[in-house]
């Protein structure tokens, strides 16, 4: 326990003692728990840009880079790929009039295979697709067995925090209300920069990605009643 929960403890008891402790007199309390997860998963956005004054023939020409890039991303195993943001959307020059047109389409990648990720990464960008972002979490199934630990050490926490309230005032007590509260796993994303033209990231030189490990934090809050 925490010298602050100590203090706050002390401070409980030392305020209900002096006013006399009442049977059903209610506490508010929390306890936190938090248990490292590995990240097992990596997701990448990639996109397709290009500007222009004509727009369906940025839409052709964007699309087109896409449709190559699945292509490429569906003959790797062990890695999906789903639509992101597409947006078309007017440039402006002096006088608040339309100078140019750019279109922005993204593809999400999700993957369990770093090392594969980082290789398609760098063939891609030889496609003209730059990297948005990278992100590494806990998968699905990670997150929700560190998830299931950290909670059970949260109420853990709970329940001997009332207890020791509850024997430092000499009364039995029960738990009224509880909520909990899961965060934490996921890094943030890393913003990448995309290659000027003729020096693309190659696919042999691809940057290796560090998986590394978040936190999941469970925090439990709730009120416990004093009983006679």
């Amino acid at each position: 326990m925490s010298k602050r929960h100590k203090k706050t403890l002390a401070l409980i008891a030392s305020a209900l003692i002096s006013g006399g402790v009442l049977a059903g007199t209610s506490i508010d309390l929390s306890a936190e728990a938090s248990r490292p997860a590995a990240n097992d998963m990596v997701r990448a956005t990639v996109y397709a840009e290009a500007n222009g004054n004509n727009p369906a023939e940025l839409a052709r020409k964007v699309n087109q880079d896409i449709s190559e890039a699945l292509k490429v991303i569906k003959a790797k195993p062990g890695i999906t790929a789903k639509s992101g943001h597409q947006n078309t959307y007017p440039i402006y020059g002096q006088n608040q009039k339309i100078e140019n047109w750019r279109m922005h389409s993204e593809l999400v990648l999700e993957s369990r295979d770093p090392t594969a990720v980082s290789e398609l990464l760098g063939r891609l960008q030889q496609m003209r697709l730059a990297v948005g972002n990278l992100t590494q979490l806990p998968s699905p199934e990670t997150r929700q067995q560190v998830e299931d630990e950290a909670t059970r050490d949260a109420i853990k926490a709970f329940q001997k925090r009332a207890a020791v309230i509850a024997a430092t005032l000499g009364k039995p007590y029960k738990i009224k209300q509880m909520s909990i509260q899961q965060n934490g796993g996921a890094q943030p994303p890393m913003p990448m920069m995309r290659a000027a033209r003729g020096v693309m990231m190659s696919a042999d030189v691809a940057a290796p990605i560090e998986a590394g490990e978040s936190l999941i934090t469970t925090s439990v809050s709730g009120q416990i009643e004093l009983g006679d």
